[in-house]
This record gives structure tokens, C-alpha cells and sequence, in this order.
């Protein structure tokens, strides 16, 4: 059964140049992302990063880029190291004369186990901090030290 994904759409003060790094650029992405030793914007790059749950346990998450049109898109498959499951992340980018325009989807979180760390709400929680909040302040702040 195909469920709701999570959309996370917000307006950055930031070129879409700038927000686009932000997302693909490894030590950009430990900035303000999780601890990604590796990343290229490159359709079949395999990267992986540590997050520890709210309960303490850490879950390495397996990822695979799906998708890469340069400044417009970036997709990637995420899934659980040991855990069924395997759910999507798409990244759109819009650009509005100096300021980006992202729109976050994650589909495919009904395939993951019914554990309490893979609750929709924890993914909304996450992805609204990270996108909503995180990001936002990265890319802004670096536009910010350029005026």
C-alpha cells in the first residue's frame, strides 16, 4: 500500500548555486547534514552516514544517488543497514531571481519496520529541522558573509 510521503517546501534567502553546493558538497553536508565522509552528485555514488535515534541506538543509513539534473534535482535511495525497507529522497530546486525555492519529498517510509524510530512523525520532525531550519540557516549565513 503506497502511503502519504513527507513534502517539506521552503523559500531560501540563497541562490540556487549556493543550495545546491549545500547538497552536494561532503563537507557541506557535515555542516549542516549528518557526518557524510563521501558524497558526489553522480547517478549510482553508493554514500552511507551514522545517526543515533532518539532512544540512543545508531542506525547506519545506506544510500544510493538515483538522480542528478545539477542545480534543478538530486534523488537518492535511503534505506537501514539490517532492516527491510527502502524509501526515496528527492531534493527540486526553483530558482527565484537570488532566492531557491526547495521542495523535499521522502516516499516510501511505509516500507520500513513499525519501530518507533521509523515513525512518519520522527521523519517529518527530522526533514522540518533539517530542511525548515538547518539548511536554511547554512545556506543563508554563507550569503550573508558575501554582502
Amino acid at each position: 500500500m503506497q502511503h502519504e510521503p513527507i513534502i517539506i517546501e521552503r523559500t531560501y534567502n540563497a541562490p540556487v548555486q549556493e543550495v545546491w553546493e549545500a547538497l552536494t558538497n561532503a563537507a557541506a553536508l557535515r555542516r549542516w547534514f549528518f557526518d557524510v565522509p563521501a558524497f558526489e552528485a553522480r547517478t549510482g555514488f553508493e554514500f552511507e552516514f551514522l545517526d543515533k535515534g532518539k532512544e540512543g541506538e545508531s542506525y547506519l543509513h545506506k544510500c544510493v544517488v538515483t538522480e542528478v539534473e545539477p542545480f534543478r534535482k538530486l534523488a537518492y535511495s535511503w534505506r537501514y543497514e539490517g532492516f527491510e525497507g527502502l524509501s526515496l529522497v528527492t531534493y527540486e530546486l526553483q530558482p527565484d531571481g537570488n532566492k531557491t525555492h526547495i521542495k523535499l519529498t521522502h516516499f516510501g517510509l511505509e516500507t520500513f519496520p513499525a519501530l518507533k524510530a521509523f515513525a512518519k512523525e520522527n521523519f517529518t520532525e527530522g526533514w522540518t529541522a533539517l530542511i525548515g531550519t538547518l539548511l536554511k540557516a547554512y545556506v543563508e549565513k554563507a550569503r550573508g558573509k558575501e554582502q
